[in-house]
């Protein structure tokens, strides 16, 4: 690869000494392509004969790149677009989790989505999983990517690491994948190694201890914190991680890896190395909070301004018309009459996180309220949660094309709101009326190329 600044260059040659030919010829082969399907979400791609991700049993590797935009698949989310190193963490937390119990979890920067939806896989769906995205704009995609994956709860919200200082000890698992220099990504983005200088490594080691200090008081006694980059040098990687063993007592946990799986253990974290592994670059260490039997307190939840609960009446009505009937389910209202749906148990967690996090969206979109007309969200669409029996459209490749790019369908009987689905997946809704089709898919999420 031509084009390393002779820093980089430098310290990867003292990283790897005898390697570092090895890796740079690495770097000049094009980057694998990896996709993460959702089990939760079943589709063609599911019984396709691809190459596994070792260490991720719902990763696959593509032999070339297809126009994601255009299989109504990705658009449904039946599956993620995703660098096959970062999968590592998913085999981390089977190691050192009980990913059977009901579990409080943050991903700390959360956008675009791509851990996160590993994240919601792994959990029970009586878990709840926070995702947190500092820079607004980046919270958008964040959000459209959790409505894809379908699971009602995965939260978003957008708040800078310091403003998570009342939920003390309030969660079980925090990731942070902290912003980091990229060098692990050069090959996938030239444009990083030109923005890249040893100034601004500093200016990043900096930054993640400033997260890993936020966040390391939010773990319960005896939670798990990860910490991964997507960088190879030590300054942002092992001696981060060996700083926060040190300033907070957290314990290192060690991974149990076949070496066939070509990943290196460090003795601070685990570097995959393009050169070593069929993937990018990306580090991890997987870290344990002490336990001092301490239980942290946690005031009553007071009601939420933002967001009311719908009585149970009113909840009945609208789950047996729209939600899967195996489902416990509790509603929210704002003032606008929108609502919003999540799982029963996490009803109380909603009103207390709720009264720490301002720009939270607890749960699910639902649709809107105008006078006795349920309006569905396109969220809804999307959920995992939707009633099987629900009125629905199944329509071709071509015609969830046309119905995203919000052309005109022909062809479609039927009266009322209809889901919109190809291969089973549902897309989004439209309205049949006796001379017309109301196509409800989002302007923003339309499909714009050919």
């Amino acid at each position: 690869m031509t084009g390393l600044p002779p820093d980089f260059s430098s310290q990867m040659q003292a990283l790897l000494g005898p390697e570092f030919p090895a890796f740079l010829e690495a770097l000049d082969q094009p980057a694998p392509l990896s996709i993460r399907l959702n089990p939760a979400k079943p589709s063609g791609w599911t019984t396709k004969d691809l190459e596994p991700v070792p260490w991720h049993p719902q990763g696959r590797y593509l032999p070339e790149r297809p126009q994601f935009t255009l299989d109504p698949a990705f658009q449904a989310g039946a599956y993620y677009v995703q660098e096959a190193s970062s999968m590592l963490i998913g085999e981390a937390l089977r190691q050192i989790l009980d990913l059977s119990l009901p579990l409080r979890a943050l991903d700390l920067c959360a956008a675009p989505g791509g851990k996160t939806t590993l994240l919601a896989s792994l959990l029970t769906e009586d878990s709840l999983l926070v995702a947190n995205e500092v820079i607004q704009s980046r919270t958008l995609p964040l959000r459209h990517n959790i409505a894809k994956w379908g699971l009602p709860n995965v939260w978003a919200c957008n708040h800078d690491s310091r403003e998570f200082a009342p939920l003390e000890g309030y969660f079980d698992l925090v990731l942070v994948d902290a912003p980091c220099s990229g060098e692990g990504l050069f090959r996938k983005d030239p444009d990083a190694a030109a923005e890249w200088s040893l100034n601004n490594v500093e200016l990043c080691c900096g930054r993640q201890k400033r997260i890993l200090a936020d966040a390391a008081p939010l773990l319960r006694p005896g939670g798990i914190l990860l910490y991964s980059t997507c960088t190879f040098n030590h300054r942002e990687d092992g001696e981060n991680a060996r700083w926060l063993a040190e300033q907070y007592g957290f314990s290192l946990l060690p991974l149990s890896l076949p070496p066939e799986w070509g990943i290196v253990d460090t003795g601070a974290g685990y570097q995959c190395y393009p050169h070593r592994v069929k993937g990018e670059g990306f580090f991890l260490a997987c870290f344990q909070k002490p336990d001092d039997g301490k239980k942290a307190e946690r005031a009553k939840p007071r009601q939420n301004k933002k967001w009311s609960a719908l009585a149970k009446i009113e909840t009945g009505t609208l789950a047996k018309d729209w939600i899967h009937p195996e489902k416990e389910v509790s509603f929210l209202q704002n003032e606008k009459q929108e609502l919003r749906f999540l799982p029963a148990g996490l009803l109380e967690e909603a009103a207390y996180l709720s009264n720490h996090l301002y720009r939270l969206l607890p749960g699910q979109s639902f649709g809107e309220q105008k006078g006795k007309d349920t309006i569905p969200s396109p969220e809804l669409a999307l959920s995992t949660w939707v009633r099987p029996e629900i009125p629905y459209c199944e329509l071709s490749e071509y015609q969830a094309l046309q119905f995203m790019r919000k052309e005109p369908l022909t062809g479609i009987a039927g009266a009322g709101w209809r889901l919109m689905r190809c291969e089973g997946l549902g897309l989004g809704w439209a309205k049949l009326l006796p001379n017309r089709l109301n196509n409800y898919f989002p302007t923003e999420w339309r499909i714009r190329n050919l």
